[in-house]
């Protein structure tokens, strides 16, 4: 059974990162999980939690950690990856906790591929709005990635460290996948909590960049929030979310529209939904399975947006737009979705952004989310926009 010790602050928790672990931590709480016990790995999600759930049940470790990719159809090659592993250290904060250490320097670049260019993208976005009639679609979901190429080693340790700094409301993560690759991320979305016959998930769909100029910003805001467009976006997901919980849970309560909220980057429209189930012997894992993948990162109908993504994208997304978190022996557990993020090899790096298509989407306003979107990651490593 791995030990399990108590750091003072999750400050200190993310600080003792290496890479090979496994991280997720927000300024309130931190999760650090180093070494392992055993690999669990399955194309199926839901024969995953399945064996996961016997893992833990037969081994006496008390919790299992990892990933799900963006593809758990039943043609996809990609597995879903979780760990039991040797140590854990889990920390809560309280009054008087350590502040964020400054920001750290990393190496610049020596260069940068965009996938597709941003013409490309903008081509891609059109052709999706096109398509969504002729196929039946609600919503789609479009991508691009930027791959940088370094010098020297990646210092992952100082990406994960400085993206915890400047995203301190958001899940911070960082975990290993199959290959040796590490995946590295800041994502502002819980795809689902689950802790005893409680469950609570805050879809976010629909978007706005920030701005520097405060009346300019706090316009964008009120803009999303009576954007149509973005309303229409978020109201599919939505729908979505609460069909695929509605078989699990005797009670759910669902707000009348969503919130405003903001990270650094972006404005969101978020709704807060809370259930009850029926059943505690679904797992958060399993929950995580039905859900996964929403239409906030995938769209809808799901196998024909799916399908849609894969013939515009010039890319595999892999585990971008997967989910990440743990699940522990009594089913309770934290699963965020896998945006905000990078996958990093030794000194190569692939960092992806995306957002939703609607028959309303503008192709240039979908480039520009994406610009957007890409700042979590180039501002963790001292870039700006025009790396995007």
């Amino acid at each position: 059974m791995p030990t399990s010790t108590a750091p003072a602050t999750p400050v200190e928790t993310t600080l003792r990162y290496q890479r090979g672990d496994f991280l997720f931590a927000t300024a309130r709480r931190a999760l650090l999980a180093q070494g392992v016990l055993a690999s669990v790995t399955d194309l199926d999600p839901r024969r995953l939690a399945r064996k996961v759930a016997a893992e833990l049940d037969s081994s006496g470790v008390p919790l299992a950690v990892g990933v799900l990719p963006f593809d758990t159809g039943p043609d996809t090659a990609v597995p879903g990856h979780l760990v039991l592993p040797r140590t854990l250290h889990r920390a809560q904060a309280e009054a008087g906790a350590a502040e964020a250490p400054p920001a750290e320097v990393l190496p610049a670049p020596v260069a940068t591929r965009r996938l597709p260019s941003p013409d490309g993208h903008r081509a891609n976005v059109r052709a999706a709005v096109a398509a969504l009639e002729q196929r039946g679609l609600r919503k789609a979901v479009l991508a691009r990635a930027l791959e940088l190429e370094f010098e020297t080693p990646i210092p992952a340790e100082r990406i994960v460290r400085n993206l915890a700094r400047g995203n301190p409301r958001h899940h911070t993560y960082a975990a290993e996948l199959p290959g040796g690759r590490t995946l590295v991320g800041a994502t502002p979305e819980l795809l689902l909590s689950r802790a005893g016959d409680s469950v609570f998930t805050t879809p976010h769909a629909g978007s706005m960049p920030r701005s520097a100029d405060p009346v300019e910003d706090r316009a964008n805001g009120e803009a999303l929030l009576s954007s149509a467009k973005d309303q229409e976006e978020h109201a599919v997901v939505i729908d979505y979310v609460v069909e695929a919980l509605r078989p699990f849970c005797r009670r759910l309560d669902v707000p009348d529209g969503p919130d405003l909220v903001s990270t650094p980057a972006i404005w969101h429209l978020r709704t807060a939904i809370t259930g009850e189930l029926v059943d505690r012997s679904v797992t958060a894992l399993d929950l995580a399975a039905a859900l996964h993948p929403t239409p906030a990162i995938c769209g809808t109908p799901t196998a024909e947006a799916r399908a849609l993504e894969q013939e515009l994208e010039p890319f595999d997304r892999g585990y971008y737009a997967g989910t990440v978190g743990w699940v522990d022996a009594a089913g309770d557990g934290e699963w965020a979705v896998v945006v905000r993020c990078a996958e990093v090899a030794d000194k190569t790096m692939r960092l992806y952004a995306g957002g939703g298509i609607v028959p309303a989407s503008d192709a240039d306003a979908e480039y520009q989310e994406t610009v957007a979107k890409f700042r979590t990651l180039l501002a963790a490593m001292g870039l700006d926009d025009r790396s995007s």
